[in-house]
């Protein structure tokens, strides 16, 4: 731990956003072994990360968004409450251009069911590049020393994201095999899908570093971009099996990341 202290916060950033993007490997890589996997398993995983990153939005990201405006003699709501919604907005529209994306049309011609395939990787790529972005944002505010954010929330923050990245991986690649992909080629979608994040995570870094003076609206944009894929897309997936599976992952992701910021950070 001592070790990645010490190293370059870009570095630190860049490490977590492999280690979600391995764990979206390993996801994909189900695909070389079954058709399919139990869908309690993955439900819950979901709902532990949806947890998860409920609660890092506050601890992690919104929390520490307040208390350097506060610091920096701003409002404490203004640029919070406007990178939030700024965030929300920002993956509802992205959604809605992907939905009537030419490309995707083009790429799928008259196949219902490939459209469905395309959109899915595309959907997962594009939502983890908020959450990319948000550990890098989350590690660039503990080295700035911003109140609230600690080295130890931006490392359960990677974690919770890796978790329910393991279901993602497996859902971008068990679809296109179904579809007729090589194991392989539905592998190695899979995994490309998480390829984003530690490109976004090395950016919120810079930016986050670069630019104190509005690291609170990049710290609640994060926020509102996470709220956003959570409850859009998290959610309704990890309810399809069991709700209460899903409910009672959702309930321990927040509790574990609640009391690890709380009482370790």
């Amino acid at each position: 731990m001592e070790f990645f202290e010490n190293i370059n916060p870009v570095v630190q950033g860049l490490l977590a956003t492999l280690f979600t993007w391995a764990i979206t490997a390993l996801g994909a890589a189900v695909v070389f072994f079954f058709r399919d996997v139990n869908k309690k398993v993955l439900n819950i995983m979901l709902g532990f990360g949806a947890g998860v990153m409920i609660a890092a939005s506050f601890w992690s990201l919104l929390a520490p968004a307040i208390e350097l405006c506060g610091e920096l003699g701003k409002s404490q709501w203004v640029l919070p409450a406007l990178g939030f919604v700024t965030g929300g907005l920002f993956m509802i529209v992205a959604d809605k251009l992907l939905d009537k994306s030419s490309f995707v049309t083009a790429a799928a011609g008259k196949s219902a069911s490939l459209k469905r395939s395309i959109l899915l990787v595309s959907a997962v790529t594009l939502h983890n590049i908020p959450e990319g972005m948000a550990v890098g944002v989350a590690f660039g505010g503990a080295a700035m020393g911003v109140p609230g954010s600690t080295l130890m929330g931006a490392g359960i923050l990677a974690v919770g994201i890796g978790l329910q990245n393991f279901p993602e991986g497996a859902s971008v690649a068990l679809p296109l095999r179904r579809e007729g992909y090589s194991r392989l080629k539905s592998f190695l979608y899979g995994q490309a899908s998480g390829l984003v994040e530690p490109i976004a995570a090395v950016i919120g870094v810079v930016a986050a570093m670069a630019m104190r003076e509005i690291l609170p609206f990049l710290l609640s944009f994060s926020a509102g971009a996470m709220i956003s894929v959570v409850s859009a897309e998290l959610i309704p997936e990890s309810i399809n099996s069991n709700k209460n599976l899903s409910v009672l992952g959702i309930v321990m992701g927040f509790l574990v990341m609640m009391i690890l910021d709380v009482a370790l950070g």
